[in-house]
């Protein structure tokens, strides 16, 4: 059902993206991609908060988890000060809560003993892994309905937001 907007006319866009309809994200711009962009972006913070609440931990370990999970090489905790935007002591005070409740490890490097590597511990990626599965299933789901192009091209779509979205934020 589509709404009436300030002219008179149906905002199918609205109408469609809200129903989850395709054609609304291909057929009518950049108001459709909002929707859904905000739309994943309020569950994937409600899925986020549950484990925060659930680990006894603060939204921003989370973010630090997955800076530390997705990061190619050991992360630093002055790199993930840069990546999470935050002061000295913020990080230390979450690199400390991660660590009491068993989800990183810190380690000195072998060759120069004032660097700390931080590694996400056995005991986070089994916490993470049971509260995550959900979402790891629905994503399974959402998958099956997409060729391979397809997913290629959504996958090209995401890599380009979060370039755009690290330039806003200074990072790119």
């Amino acid at each position: 059902m589509a709404s009436t907007n300030e002219t008179g006319q149906a905002d199918t866009a609205t109408a469609s993206t809200r129903s989850g309809g395709a054609a609304g994200a291909a057929g009518h711009g950049l108001q459709a991609f909002a929707v859904q962009l905000r739309r994943m972006n309020s569950e994937m913070n409600r899925l986020i908060h549950a484990f925060a609440a659930a680990q006894g931990l603060h939204a921003t370990d989370v973010q630090a988890l997955a800076a530390i999970l997705d990061s190619e090489t050991p992360l630093t905790p002055g790199r993930l000060r840069e990546h999470l935007g935050l002061t000295s002591g913020a990080v230390t005070a979450c690199l400390d809560r991660l660590e009491r409740a068993g989800h990183i490890r810190r380690s000195r490097d072998s060759k120069d003993r004032r660097v700390v590597h931080l590694h996400y511990a056995a005991h986070g990626r089994s916490a993470a892994r049971a509260h995550f599965l959900p979402l790891a299933e629905a994503t399974a789901r959402a998958r099956e309905g997409f060729s391979d192009d397809e997913l290629a091209v959504v996958l090209r779509f995401l890599n380009a937001m979060n370039e755009e979205l690290d330039r806003l934020s200074g990072r790119g």
